[in-house]
């Protein structure tokens, strides 16, 4: 299941270093996730950083992009060949 990014956002862009997929970008008045590239950190931490970081507690699973962990892991592998 890829990571949201909520309205509660204040815009301090600690997650966006710390994705290891670039995943995370700056967007009108929040951070956004980019589904297609989040694997919750699958395949290079052991935990998702973005939701480590967020002093605020914004980043939250997204329910509307379900995924198995070996799913994440194909992605994972795809985006770093």
């Amino acid at each position: 299941m890829a990571f949201q990014i909520t309205e509660d956002c204040i815009s301090c862009g600690a997650c966006e270093s710390e994705c290891p997929n670039k995943a995370i970008s700056e967007g009108d008045t929040t951070y956004k996730i980019d589904p297609e590239k989040c694997t919750e950190c699958v395949g290079a931490y052991d935990t998702s950083k973005c939701a480590e970081v967020c002093p605020v507690e914004t980043c939250k699973l997204d329910p509307a992009h379900k995924e198995t962990k070996e799913q994440l892991m194909a992605k994972y592998k795809k985006l770093h060949p």
